[in-house]
């Protein structure tokens, strides 16, 4: 006989597994296994790695060496909150996993005595209660912020659950504090950083489990999964920007306009509440109406848009800046929002009879304005400040919103 599924229960089957060890209260270890690995070359300092439970370094056993403007010590940037508060409400929703190893140091050259027969010896002292020299107190060259999420969880919350949770570790024995700088400068330096583009397009594949899309949602960051998959519809769908976004791993050809630039244009629109509330093929419907209203006042950009700007940062920008407030002049005046002729209508003048000097000093107007540099004037509007000033000049010669 099946069993009736309550909406409780149903949550329940449904909640996202979490971090749950052994029951019982924790006990800091004397020593953990690990496995030696080989010397650093240059200092010639031994490593070994493992895992250690969070409680044997929190609260009192690491330290962050953050970099004091006043002596020149230190080389640590100071934590960023934001970054720990995310990071402990992730581990503790179980969103993620922290896999990767964190770079640890224990100071004093006596500190290669730590490792004996596959352990790790956690103590100052010895079994027979000999001192060892040196104290295992470590040093967080890399990590800080996953170590102190982990703190914030076993000060917060529950201390026994989250002392027991493993963190993969590396260890140098002895390093000095300039050899600590010097991998820390190498991790840091040399690390390369995943490209927005990139990152926009898993970020997007990765919001399709509702936990991720939860917490996007709890951070201010949802509108960058709906930009995407708006800007991949368009370069599907739409004849105005069919081949002409570059996605990531993407060869140029004859692409004018970064997926990423794209994405993040699309932000004031996504977060207007008419735009906002519409379905995405509604919203597709308006962006793809709205360019092609635009090409029709201005063919040749679009002709040949390499050669123009319209098509590209500075001008999808500023014209995604004035979207919102063009739809509502269209609404205002019972014009269809997804007829291109709508935004033809509106955006004429504004198109037409903007102005400026282009790399010669010569004055510029209309298409010619939207040429790309050394010919045209849009691209010194390029900055954040040049941005409002031309979506300003452009709002003066739009129409007013009529009010009935």
């Amino acid at each position: 006989m099946l069993t009736d599924i309550t909406p409780e229960l149903e949550d329940k089957l449904m909640a996202h597994p979490t971090f749950t060890p052994e029951p019982g209260p924790f006990t800091a270890p004397r020593s953990i296994p690990v496995i030696m690995g080989p010397k650093l070359i240059r200092a010639e300092v031994p490593i070994v790695t493992g895992f250690i439970p969070a409680g044997a370094l929190i609260p009192d056993n690491f330290v962050v060496p953050h970099r004091d403007p006043r002596t020149g010590r230190g080389y640590q940037r100071l934590p960023q909150e934001t970054r720990i508060n995310e990071l402990a409400t992730d581990l503790r929703k179980g969103r993620v996993d922290l896999p990767t190893s964190v770079l640890l140091n224990i100071r004093n050259r006596e500190a290669r005595r730590a490792f004996n027969d596959g352990q790790l010896n956690l103590v100052p002292f010895n079994d027979s209660g000999r001192s060892l020299g040196y104290e295992p107190k470590f040093y967080v060259v890399d990590g800080q912020h996953r170590i102190l999420a982990l703190k914030r969880l076993i000060e917060d919350f529950e201390e026994e659950r989250w002392s027991k949770y493993m963190i993969p570790f590396t260890c140098m024995l002895g390093a000095t504090e300039d050899e600590e700088m010097d991998q820390f400068y190498i991790v840091n330096s040399k690390a390369k950083s995943v490209r927005t583009d990139l990152a926009y397009e898993l970020l997007s594949q990765r919001a399709q489990d509702p936990e991720v899309m939860e917490s996007l949602v709890e951070r201010g960051r949802d509108w960058q999964v709906h930009a995407t998959n708006i800007v991949k519809q368009l370069s599907e769908e739409s004849p105005v920007w069919r081949n002409r976004i570059r996605f990531a791993a993407m060869e140029k050809g004859d692409t004018v306009m970064p997926s990423a630039s794209m994405v993040s244009s699309l932000k004031p629109a996504l977060n207007s509440p008419y735009f906002k509330a519409l379905s995405p093929d509604q919203q597709v419907s308006i962006l793809d109406a709205y360019w092609r209203g635009i090409r029709a006042v201005l063919p040749e950009a679009f002709d040949e848009s390499s050669e123009f700007s319209v098509q590209k940062g500075i001008g999808v920008t500023v014209l995604h800046m004035l979207l919102t407030q063009v739809i509502e002049i269209a609404r205002s005046r019972g014009d269809g929002v997804t007829e291109p002729t709508s935004y033809a209508n509106i955006l004429r003048g504004a198109l037409e009879e903007v102005e400026g000097e282009n790399a010669s000093g010569d004055p510029v107007k209309g298409v010619t304005f939207w040429r790309a540099a050394p010919l045209g004037a849009a691209g010194s509007y390029s900055s954040s400040a040049g941005r409002r000033v031309l979506v300003a000049k452009m709002q003066q010669r739009l129409p007013k919103i009529s009010v009935q």
